[in-house]
């Protein structure tokens, strides 16, 4: 009575069903979970692991290659054609007397490996990155991250703007970064100047 109970609350099985699936052998998926969309979760949470795995390979490599125990000083990544992100560079330089920020152009090869492991895409240059061997940053969190490796005033004003909103951060880096090659232009060069 039981096991008519049972079989009775998944679904009704046909005497045309190989014998496997006719005795209960191999259950089979309910029909209430499918409409609540149960096992497409389970897909998409296998696919996130396995994302995750690749995430940590990239991690491990680009470590090897840029974060070794005798240099772990961040990497600013910046769009290298930019004038404005060209003078962004210079104006770090000059306010960073103890070098403690590395910069790599969006656009070589260092720069897409840096991106892949921010987990951004290694073709998108329309932010400044920070990464760190931890963590990464962009936009808005990127530019006052840097600051506060810079020399006074800069760290201090970095926490006073901390206490605006990050979307409406965003949002104006997102209006200047947009217009940046109308307003600043681009380099005659279309490469880097800055290495």
């Amino acid at each position: 009575m039981a096991a008519a109970a049972q079989r009775s609350s998944w679904h009704y099985t046909s005497p045309t069903l190989p014998l496997h699936r006719r005795h209960g052998l191999l259950r089979q998926q309910p029909p209430q979970a499918a409409r609540r969309g149960r096992w497409p979760r389970l897909q998409v949470a296998a696919a996130a692991a396995r994302g995750a795995r690749a995430e940590d390979t990239i991690r491990a490599a680009t470590d090897a290659e840029f974060f070794q125990p005798s240099d772990t000083r961040p990497i600013m990544l910046f769009d290298g054609v930019c004038n404005l992100c060209n003078g962004g560079v210079r104006f770090v330089r000059e306010h960073d007397p103890n070098r403690s920020i590395r910069y790599v152009p969006l656009q070589s090869e260092s720069g897409r490996k840096l991106l892949q492991r921010s987990g951004r895409s290694p073709d998108d240059i329309s932010s400044v990155v920070l990464v760190e061997k931890e963590r990464s940053y962009i936009k808005s969190e990127a530019v006052l991250r840097i600051m506060e490796y810079l020399n006074l005033p800069f760290p201090q004003l970095a926490i006073f703007l901390k206490f605006v909103p990050l979307f409406l951060r965003d949002f104006a880096y997102d209006n200047v970064a947009n217009n940046r090659y109308t307003v600043f232009g681009r380099s005659e060069t279309e490469a880097c100047e800055i290495l």
